[in-house]
């Protein structure tokens, strides 16, 4: 099968925090994603350069499709980059990894995320779209989606109402199936009415964290679960260290943690769609689908940034062998 993902073409900045103390001077709740405009990027930018940091390709559905093409599967990324020495390293990255990419280029510089990391491996998201931005609705036809099996989209689309529904439609009419992340918890609150209605119309597989599916339903991991079943055909909710849940009509399967120790959470749920993407379009079951996901997310969560070395991916290339052998 092969997969493809849109949405917002970011690379990250990855800020290593000291304390809380500077996401409170800079007024960004913990946890939570925050869109800032070109100013507001550069203060964030200003106030930590003394802290460590490193660049990566980066944004939700982007970082879940190069999980795909590591683990082997045929990929594209639908996104908007600026004519800038970002954007060219946001699209190097995308070839360097084996993904088709499907790219709208724009004079505006292209898209940042300022991702600030606490000591606990929580990470805050200040986050500069740029030409990210300009992904329109006008500028996709079902063409682009033509040939795949699987869309994967970020949540964080939602933000543009008319771009996520004609996402949507166009994939359904090109018989896609559809894979939705809900991606912050805010975005989902502030976007709930809508969000709801692209779940019940379009959307095949949600993936939630148990903040954000207590967002869009108002309640706990296993109630929010049921909540969510009943609008999709598959749906997961991650419960960080106590692992996951899926559902698929009545059938409820838990899926255990992989022990971790955790230095950086960015990434750890795109990672996660990765492996269960990859079971579902390799006919495993929900239980080696979500312990797939789990490996992953929980191999990200050591590292700085939502990538990992060669070695780390050969370790899982093994298991993964085993997996698909039993």
């Amino acid at each position: 099968m092969k997969i493809i993902g849109i949405g917002n073409a970011l690379v990250d900045v990855l800020t290593q925090l000291k304390d809380d103390n500077l996401l409170e001077e800079l007024e960004l709740p913990r946890g939570s994603m925050q869109l800032v405009n070109a100013e507001r990027s550069a203060q964030i930018q200003q106030k930590s350069k003394n802290l460590k940091k490193q660049m990566a390709s980066g944004g939700s559905a982007a970082n879940t499709i190069h999980g795909l093409a590591k683990l082997g599967m045929e990929t594209a990324f639908i996104g908007s980059v600026g004519k800038d020495d970002t954007g060219k390293f946001f699209e190097d990255d995308l070839k360097k990894s084996g993904i088709k990419p499907i790219l709208f280029y724009s004079d505006s510089p292209s898209g940042i995320s300022n991702v600030m990391i606490s000591p606990d491996g929580e990470r805050t998201l200040g986050t500069f779209l740029g030409a990210a931005l300009e992904l329109s609705a006008g500028m996709l036809s079902k063409s682009n989606f033509e040939g795949y099996d699987i869309l994967h989209v970020e949540g964080y689309l939602v933000q543009n109402h008319e771009l996520l529904e004609t996402i949507l439609k166009l994939s359904k009419a090109a018989g896609l199936k559809v894979s939705l992340d809900l991606a912050s918890y805010n975005v989902v609150e502030d976007n709930l009415d809508f969000l709801h209605d692209m779940v019940k119309n379009y959307v095949d597989i949600v993936f939630a964290n148990e903040e954000e599916a207590k967002a869009f339903s108002g309640k706990e991991p296993k109630e929010a679960l049921n909540h969510i079943a009943t609008m999709t055909d598959i749906a997961i909710v991650k419960i960080g260290s106590k692992g996951s849940m899926v559902k698929q009509d009545n059938t409820v399967t838990t899926i255990s943690p992989i022990k971790a120790h955790a230095v950086d959470t960015t990434g750890a749920g795109d990672l996660y769609a990765s492996g269960f993407l990859y079971g579902l379009a390799n006919n495993l079951d929900f239980e080696k689908s979500g312990y797939l996901g789990s490996l992953l997310s929980g191999t990200v969560i050591e590292v700085v940034g939502a990538k990992f070395g060669e070695d780390k991916w050969k370790e899982i290339g093994e298991k993964l062998m085993t997996l698909l052998a039993k």
